[in-house]
């Protein structure tokens, strides 16, 4: 089945920033926005210029995307979903919403870092893994997860295969699994305390 990708951008919207909310940013940002804040972001990044802010770079991002850099980013978008994945890959992230602009406070990554190292440690004990895998395209990693099972095996983990096109993690109790590793979307390590990223343990 063949599949159409459609673009969905906001129209007719501008925002324009208040000196006092532009003063709340530092000299020099990374621009990341969802894709319906496009065109909203080319012109916030003519504000933020004509305040004397350096945009390093702009990109667009979802749920599961790798940002390299090393500036602060500047989120441009509805909601905090794309910003949770962001929080662990920069050393400050802002969220523009509303003509408002908010840093995300330490205490927020503190959290995920701890549920993180917790999800690990129980990884690190478990005989049973589930190696999650999604057909979904830009976020299939088959590849990745053969050789991670095959890696694991050798260290005497009992590791099983679970592909499907939308993961539901309702069904993770009907299977007598220890530790699940995501080879999909990132996010969903913050959905379940029992999940780790292939990132995470793909070197251990």
């Amino acid at each position: 089945m063949k599949v159409l990708y459609i673009e969905s951008k906001l129209k007719n919207l501008k925002l324009n920033l208040d000196k006092s909310e532009i003063q709340k940013l530092p000299k020099k940002l990374f621009l990341a926005y969802s894709i319906q804040y496009k065109n909203i972001t080319l012109f916030i990044k003519k504000q933020l210029e004509a305040n004397n802010i350096k945009i390093t770079n702009m990109q667009q991002v979802l749920g599961c995307s790798k940002i390299q850099t090393k500036d602060p980013i500047l989120l441009i978008g509805a909601g905090r979903f794309h910003a949770i994945n962001l929080y662990l890959q920069a050393p400050v992230v802002y969220i523009l919403e509303n003509s408002r602009i908010t840093k995300i406070p330490g205490e927020d990554i503190k959290k995920i870092e701890k549920k993180r190292k917790a999800a690990l440690m129980n990884f690190l004990k478990a005989e049973k893994i589930g190696l999650l895998i999604t057909t979904k395209p830009g976020q299939e990693n088959m590849k990745i997860a053969l050789k991670l099972k095959e890696n694991l095996e050798k260290k005497g983990k009992n590791v099983f295969l679970f592909i499907s096109n939308n993961i539901d993690l309702c069904q993770f109790e009907n299977f007598p699994i220890d530790s699940w590793v995501n080879t999909a979307c990132p996010g969903l390590a913050n959905d379940n305390a029992k999940i780790v990223n292939y990132q995470d343990v793909i070197s251990l």
